[in-house]
């Protein structure tokens, strides 16, 4: 039911707790970090992005989380559509099956099983749905930096990034 699914979308109870070592995505004071960053709720996600009604909804909601001095997202239109004012963008690409296999092996390290076939095909069919829908496709913002990440390890991803947003005087933003 769309109405509903606007409704709880208007009034979703999450806050971040960055007190730790990581940041952590809380509902109702319940820990969903690992939850949302599952392939499952990916593809949920994919799916409601399609529905203008609950992107409207969520979007206030998104942008009243930035706050200074500054906020880090990752989303698929993040630097587009709800950020599009950003002073720093990158646009993390891969392709799908190097893709696939870090997901497999990140499910491997979980203890769930997953079949690197089949994940390739859900990467594939994920991606061209999100490129060819209507509503603020996936694409990358005209003033982002692209980083293909195909054969970059995680510290060269980052050392890339640390040096896009390190300002004129060389401070780290």
């Amino acid at each position: 039911d769309t109405e509903k699914l606007v409704q709880l979308a208007r009034q979703l109870p999450v806050t971040f707790d960055v007190s730790g070592a990581y940041l952590k995505v809380l509902l109702e004071q319940h820990e969903i970090t690992q939850l949302i960053r599952s392939e499952q709720m990916g593809n949920r996600a994919s799916k409601i992005a399609a529905i203008a009604v609950i992107r409207d909804a969520l979007l206030a909601r998104q942008r009243a989380f930035c706050q200074l001095p500054g906020l880090v997202t990752d989303g698929r239109d993040m630097g587009t559509v709800v950020f599009p004012e950003a002073k720093y963008k990158v646009f993390l690409d891969a392709d799908a099956a190097e893709r696939a296999k870090r997901r497999h092996k990140q499910l491997k390290e979980k203890g769930i099983e997953s079949n690197l076939s089949q994940l390739i095909d859900e990467i594939n069919e994920r991606d061209r749905r999100d490129k060819t829908r209507s509503i603020a496709p996936l694409v990358a913002a005209n003033d982002a930096t692209i980083i293909d990440s195909t054969s970059l390890t995680i510290d060269e991803v980052l050392t890339r990034i640390r040096t896009i947003c390190t300002d004129t005087t060389g401070a780290q933003i």
